[in-house]
């Protein structure tokens, strides 16, 4: 297994709209247990393929306490929505940032799992909340785009800072390695 690279807003390869997943072999497996391993690292409890610059529609979700009810979704489809719930929501591909979002309070869900076998799920409360989050990357959509543009900006300066800070510390333990 191995840890993947998280894209960051606003990254464009975030805007991707991900193609169907078609071959089901152990590629795809190798694919989604790197998947669990990058967002259990992150830590999260939900990655997109599109995140980490897969274009496929296959999403990743552990949202239990002891990391222990991994679920795959691959060419997922949303077959019902009933309800309101506004919650905060954060993203791994936007480090730091928490705001709510309204979404579906109940889904029901279509999707194959790693087999190819179809799968349906009803699905309430925070898993419910994280499948309508991470479907969105599949299409290029990401949880600021619910935010008003005057958010969008203060977050895309607030996240450029601290990767300048993060480069500049780097580039400093970097000199101090040399001499």
């Amino acid at each position: 297994m191995a840890q993947l690279a998280i894209l960051e807003y606003p990254d464009p390869r975030l805007r991707t709209k991900a193609q169907p997943v078609t071959v089901f072999d152990a590629a795809l497996k190798q694919q989604v247990a790197d998947m669990f391993e990058t967002m259990y690292a992150a830590p999260g409890i939900g990655l997109a393929a599109t995140q980490v610059n897969w274009h496929h529609r296959l999403l990743v979700i552990d949202v239990s306490e002891d990391k222990n009810q991994p679920l795959v979704l691959i060419n997922p489809e949303i077959l019902e929505r009933e309800g309101e719930a506004t919650g905060e929501e954060g993203c791994l591909s936007v480090p730091g940032i928490y705001d709510d979002v309204p979404r579906a309070a109940r889904v029901r869900v279509r999707a194959r799992d790693v087999d190819g076998g179809t799968v349906e799920h009803d699905l309430t409360g925070m898993l419910a909340v994280c499948v309508q989050h991470e479907m969105d990357h599949l299409d290029g959509k990401l949880f600021v785009d619910y935010l008003s543009e005057l958010k969008r900006q203060r977050i895309r300066k607030k996240l450029d800072k601290e990767r300048r800070e993060r480069g500049s510390a780097r580039a400093g333990s970097g000199q101090q390695k040399r001499q």
